[in-house]
């Protein structure tokens, strides 16, 4: 904590040039990513195990304060996209690190380029849903019905680092284990996983970017509950105007004989989750230096992590028929 401290103090004080707010930009949006990255793995999950959940999820995405989220989270992700294109290039050719300034510079551009009409999309469609309803007033915020169900979430991520905690109480314990060959080890893998999130990082930027405008700007959450649409992509129409079939919808549409977007999905899910998390383990590296409590952190990670991928996996294979969607969107009406 004292690292961290430190760093957001010395941040605020030191005026560095562009680069330095590159790499402050650069951190931020990518843990913005990934705390929603984590939220939507488990609330779309819930869409196939727990459909009640995910009607009421959706309920609250539809909420003004997630709207606003969810304005900085398409920041967060066009930013750290375009900005993690530009280090791997100069990762790749590190003599052109001299342009570093010129290219956070175009970086920031390209970003406003993309978020401006991006944006205008966004707010048009947020100002016709909500001038459209009935009442708007205080309740319209749902912020118990929020601060109630993320409160889950919140015990859950508490859980996963005790458990590391725990683990790495005992592991310190075990006798015989050699620091050097454990050290070595985790050379080699860092050094494997420092080449997975350049490639990663190019693989991901269509799978996001795709999913990004085919989910939040040509077609956003208010569509997800509107009877008679057709999600992007797919080819049937969510004639309940329910959550549950909006999902079920797209999942079961195929191309050539192929679940084109459950192949699509489950890449994306992949590619992110493992980007994501790694990330974040290099960040819990740079402010949790006490040995014992660092790797209870990176075994939560790693927990949380094999989670997500488990259970967004689970849901996306198991997608439910959508003649169950229908019943069960018929049975809560």
């Amino acid at each position: 904590m004292t690292s961290l401290a430190l760093t957001i103090t010395e941040t605020l004080r030191y005026r560095g040039k562009l680069g330095q707010w590159s790499w402050v930009l650069h951190r931020i949006s990518g843990l913005g990513t990934l705390l929603f990255l984590f939220l939507h793995v488990i609330d779309t999950s819930w869409s196939v195990f727990y459909p009640d959940l995910y009607r009421q999820a959706i309920s609250e995405y539809q909420s003004p304060l997630f709207t606003l989220g969810e304005f900085a989270l398409v920041a967060c992700v066009v930013y750290h996209g375009i900005n993690g294109f530009r280090i791997i290039v100069f990762d790749w050719r590190p003599r052109w690190w001299k342009y570093q300034q010129r290219a956070a510079i175009i970086v920031l551009a390209i970003t406003l380029i993309i978020l401006v009409p991006t944006f205008l999309i966004m707010a048009a469609e947020a100002i016709r849903h909500y001038t459209s309803l009935s009442v708007f007033d205080i309740s319209t915020f749902k912020i118990p019905e929020i601060l109630s169900d993320n409160a889950r979430f919140a015990v859950g991520v508490i859980g996963a680092l005790i458990f590391g905690l725990i683990v790495s109480v005992i592991y310190s314990f075990i006798p015989g284990r050699t620091a050097d060959s454990a050290t070595l080890k985790r050379s080699r893998f860092d050094q494997i996983m420092w080449t997975y999130m350049r490639i990663s990082g190019v693989l991901i930027l269509p799978l996001v970017f795709g999913h990004l405008a085919m989910m939040h700007v040509i077609q956003g959450v208010f569509h997800i509950t509107t009877a008679g649409y057709t999600p992007i992509g797919a080819t049937g129409v969510n004639q309940t105007g329910s959550a549950v079939e909006f999902v079920s919808q797209r999942w079961n549409t195929m191309f050539a004989g192929v679940f084109i977007w459950r192949i699509y999905d489950i890449a994306l899910l992949a590619f992110v989750v493992l980007h994501g998390f790694y990330g974040l383990h290099y960040v819990m590296n740079d402010y949790v230096h006490n040995k014992i409590v660092n790797r209870g952190v990176q075994i939560a990670i790693f927990v949380t992590a094999l989670t997500l991928l488990i259970l967004g996996g689970l849901a996306i294979i198991n997608t439910l028929p959508v003649d169950t969607a229908k019943m069960l969107a018929q049975a809560g009406s």
